[in-house]
């Protein structure tokens, strides 16, 4: 199977380097789409050999329209490809993971999309990033969606007509949702694929994260409807239901208990420990896993903000803006 890859990034600086090195080492035709990158970017990508596509700064920058740019280039100069490798800027793909991924694909023509296990290259850097290794875990089988690094069947992206570029965020759930409305298979499998660099070492980078993860699923669930992924509807309504209910509830209760009604905030508590003793099967410490599990509770508030973001540019008509977690010289 024929392998090219595409890989998209914006002043990602020395990731950018590391990850074009990585296709490099396994031999692959790359193309790579910046979006008006200005700290040597397309220089440097193009001194290593890569074909660069350069997007157009008139039309809002989103990750779909830089891979489908890509995507269309690659097949353009290389038409023979039959699987494309996706990969974000700040991440290195790893060694084997094109022979098994495209093996995969070889060997189940039913398959649109193979992805494999990935990391955090630097977990140690900041809590932040912790936690997105963290939630990088991922069981090996069926799945319903995928994330941005990916090894997809070049006819299945071309027969549904790619991402989506009016999309700002949540544009792989929504491929991976009208692959599988058409029959195609996504699996996860057990071999390393890749390893990510959030770069995130502020709250407010992770806060901004959240509300655009908020956004995504909000958009999957109106998009898609009840046919759509039901997880999106489930995360919605529990993003509401967690950040409005115990507050409503205290204050019903403040008419009533007086002081006491304070208690009631204790159901995020609760919640913290339900959701630290459903990660127990997880190969993490016990104090990682209530961090991690107190983040997912606090991370609802940031979530619910872009949910109210999506509707509110939905009901109001104005186009909604990216929106970036990492700072003017790392953004992806």
């Amino acid at each position: 199977m024929t392998v090219g890859a595409v890989a998209i990034g914006r002043n990602e600086g020395e990731r950018l380097i590391a990850c074009l090195e990585s296709l490099n080492a396994q031999g692959l035709r790359v193309v790579y789409v910046d979006s008006g990158s200005t700290d040597g970017s397309v220089e440097h990508a193009r001194s290593v050999g890569a074909e660069v596509v350069e997007l157009d700064l008139s039309t809002p920058f989103t990750a779909a329209r830089a891979r489908n740019a890509g995507a269309e280039r690659l097949l353009e100069i290389a038409p023979e490809t039959e699987a494309i490798q996706f990969i974000d800027g700040d991440c290195v793909l790893q060694p084997g993971w094109i022979e098994t991924g495209a093996a995969e694909l070889r060997d189940d023509p039913k398959l649109a999309v193979v992805v494999g296990t990935r990391a955090e290259r630097f977990p140690e850097r900041s809590v932040y990033n912790k936690l997105c290794d963290m939630e990088l875990d991922v069981t090996p089988g069926p799945i319903a969606w995928f994330g941005g690094d990916c090894l997809m069947r070049a006819r299945a992206w071309r027969d549904l007509g790619g991402y989506d570029p009016a999309l700002i965020a949540g544009e792989e759930p929504d491929l991976a949702q009208r692959m599988r409305n058409e029959g195609w298979q996504l699996r996860a499998l057990d071999h390393p694929m890749s390893k990510h660099d959030a770069a995130m070492t502020r709250l407010s980078q992770w806060w901004r994260r959240n509300v655009r993860g908020g956004h995504a699923m909000a958009q999957g669930a109106w998009r898609h409807g009840w046919r759509g992924d039901p997880y999106n509807h489930r995360r919605v309504l529990s993003v509401f239901v967690w950040t409005l209910g115990p507050l409503a509830l205290t204050l019903a209760l403040w008419f009533v208990i007086g002081w006491w009604a304070i208690l009631a905030l204790g159901l995020y508590d609760l919640l913290t420990l339900k959701i630290a003793w459903n990660a127990r099967h997880k190969p993490w410490n016990t104090l990682d896993t209530l961090v991690w599990a107190a983040f997912i509770v606090l991370g609802k508030w940031p979530e619910m903000l872009g949910v109210l973001r999506f509707h509110w540019h939905r009901l109001t008509g104005v186009g909604p803006k990216i929106i970036e977690h990492k700072s003017a010289d790392t953004s992806a």
